[in-house]
C-alpha cells in the first residue's frame, strides 16, 4: 500500500502495519514520516528498538538474525533498516524480499531510504516491502503546492496568517522545508495568537530559497518572469555554472522547437513527446509554453543560447548571466528590446 505522507497520521490511528518503507528526497517530510512510525509503534507497546544501518560490506544476516532473535526487555520490537543511499544489491534483495514474505511476529520493521527512482521502484524488493507493508513516498513539495503546504503547517501550529504572509514566506522558502519548519516554529515564538502579515515575515525571515536549473527553466516555461529572474539570482548566488543554466535551457527549447515545427505542419505531439523522452507530468508545461512561442520564436532563443555559450566561453565580450536572463524573460513572454546586433525580430 502507498499513502502520502499527510495520509500517514490518519492511517497510523486506525492500525500498525508490520512493516513500513519511508523513501523520498525531502529529508523533513521522511524525518517526520519515520518519526511518527516510531511513536505509535511505542504507544502499541514496541518499546524496544533495534537499528541497522546499511553500509559498504553490510551482512544481511544481521537483518535475518535480528528478526528471528527474541527481544531480550519487551515483548515487542522497532527494528530499523537504514537503507540511506545505498542500494541492496542481490543479496540484499533477497534478504527483503524474504522479509517482506515471512514477517516476524511482534517485530515492526521500518526501512529508510533516500530518493528512489522508477526503476528501483518496479524493482522486485521494493514491489514486495509495498505489497507486504505501507510504502511512504516523501516526494519534494512543488512551487505551486508550496504555499498549501505552508499555510496548512503554520495553521497547525496556531498561526493565523494572511494570505500575503503565506506568499511571502512560500517565496523565501521555496526549495527548502526543513528551513520553512524552523521559521514557522520562531514565527510562533513571535506571535501572540494575532493575524500574521506580510510585515512579521519581512522582519522575521530571511530568504532560504534553494533552485536548481530545472526550477529555474520551470519557472520561464511556466510564464513566470518574476520568479524567474528570481531563481537565475539565487543560482548565480550559489556558484552555478552557467554552462549547466545555457544547457537545461537550451534542451527545453529544443523541445519546444520540434513542438512549434510539428504543430506547423499539423502533426501530432505525442512522438514529439517520445523523441524528446518527455514525461507525462511535464507535457501540460511544455504545451503552455508552445502556445505563446511559435517557431520563429524558438528559432530565435536557440540562436540566443549560441551566443550565450559563446559569452561564457569567452569568445564574446559581454556577461553571460545578464544573457541568461534576457533568454529566461524571453522564453517567460516578456518582450525585451535587442540587445545584441545579430538580433532582430524578423531574423
Amino acid at each position: 500500500m502507498r499513502l502520502r505522507p499527510d495520509q500517514l497520521a490518519t492511517h497510523l490511528r486506525k492500525a500498525l502495519a508490520s512493516l513500513y518503507l519511508v523513501h523520498g528526497e525531502e529529508v523533513l517530510l521522511a524525518q517526520e514520516a519515520a518519526d511518527a512510525i516510531r511513536a505509535a509503534a511505542r504507544e502499541r507497546g514496541h518499546v524496544e528498538r533495534e537499528c541497522l544501518t546499511v553500509s559498504a560490506g553490510f551482512d544481511w544476516n544481521a537483518l535475518r538474525q535480528s528478526l528471528a532473535s527474541p527481544s531480550l526487555f519487551a515483548s515487542r520490537r522497532l527494528l530499523e533498516l537504514r537503507l540511506g543511499d545505498a542500494k541492496p544489491g542481490e543479496t540484499g534483495s533477497k534478504a527483503l524480499i524474504e522479509c517482506a514474505a515471512r514477517p516476524a511476529a511482534d517485530v515492526v520493521l521500518l526501512v529508510t531510504a533516500g530518493k528512489l527512482d522508477w526503476q528501483v521502484q518496479k524493482g522486485r524488493w521494493f514491489t514486495a516491502l509495498e505489497s507486504a507493508g505501507v510504502a511512504v513516498a516523501a516526494q519534494a513539495v512543488e512551487a505551486r503546492q508550496l504555499p498549501a503546504w505552508i499555510e496548512r503547517r503554520m495553521r497547525s501550529r496556531g498561526l493565523n496568517p494572511t494570505a500575503d504572509a503565506v506568499a511571502l514566506l512560500s517565496e523565501r522558502m521555496e526549495g527548502n522545508l526543513l528551513a520553512a519548519a524552523q521559521e514557522i516554529e520562531k514565527l510562533l515564538l513571535l506571535t501572540d495568537g494575532q493575524p500574521l502579515g506580510a510585515e512579521a515575515i519581512l522582519l522575521a525571515v530571511g530568504d532560504c530559497a534553494r533552485y536548481n536549473i530545472y526550477d529555474w527553466v520551470e519557472a520561464a516555461l511556466l510564464g513566470q518572469p518574476e520568479r524567474t529572474a528570481r531563481i537565475l539570482s539565487g543560482l548565480r548566488g550559489e556558484g552555478v555554472e552557467p554552462a549547466l543554466v545555457n544547457w537545461a535551457l537550451h534542451r527545453e527549447i529544443r523541445t519546444l522547437a520540434a513542438l512549434a515545427f510539428a504543430r506547423d505542419r499539423r502533426q501530432g505531439l505525442e512522438a514529439v513527446f517520445a523523441a524528446h523522452k518527455v514525461w507525462e507530468k511535464r507535457k501540460p508545461t511544455l504545451l503552455q509554453a508552445s502556445q505563446r512561442l511559435d517557431l520563429a520564436g524558438c528559432r530565435r532563443l536557440l540562436r540566443d543560447c549560441a551566443r550565450a555559450d559563446r559569452l561564457i566561453k569567452g569568445i564574446e565580450p559581454g556577461s553571460p548571466w545578464e544573457a541568461l536572463l534576457d533568454n529566461g524573460l524571453r522564453l517567460a513572454g516578456v518582450a525585451l528590446l535587442p540587445d545584441w546586433p545579430g538580433w532582430s525580430q524578423d531574423s
